[in-house]
């Protein structure tokens, strides 16, 4: 929701495009999640990775 609302897409295409950008850059990269400890998930996999 906090893309798709700020956003006017043309096409369903452009709409695709732009919500894989928002996932994959920001939100699964930069967004801090409270259920791993307030940090991103990126950064949560690299510090499971490693302590294995």
């Amino acid at each position: 929701m906090e893309l798709i609302y700020a956003k006017n897409y043309q096409s369903v295409d452009e709409a695709r495009s732009g919500i894989f950008s928002y996932i994959e850059i920001f939100y699964n990269r930069k967004r801090r999640h409270s259920a791993n400890g307030g940090i991103s998930p990126v950064a949560f996999e690299e510090a499971a990775a490693l302590a294995a």
